[in-house]
């Protein structure tokens, strides 16, 4: 039987596994409101101060502008 993460829909061959990614799925995450896409913070900047967005083809940028934190 495999488990869901029903924040990402990634699925899991235990529960265990599930409840370990459960603990940090969706912290950190944003979204671009020029594609749609969602996306750990991490994948958006090399250095913590400029922001894009890592879909190809995306010209989303800027926090704030087109990229957005999601609270949970």
């Amino acid at each position: 039987m495999s488990h869901v993460c029903p924040e990402c829909n990634r699925t899991f061959g235990t529960e265990l596994a599930l409840a370990l990614h459960r603990d940090t799925c969706g912290r950190d995450e944003m979204q671009c409101t020029e594609c749609g896409a969602r996306f750990a913070e991490a994948r958006a900047t090399r250095d913590g101060w400029h922001y894009e967005c890592p879909t190809e083809g995306c010209d989303g940028a800027g926090v704030g502008e087109q990229l957005y934190a999601l609270n949970r």
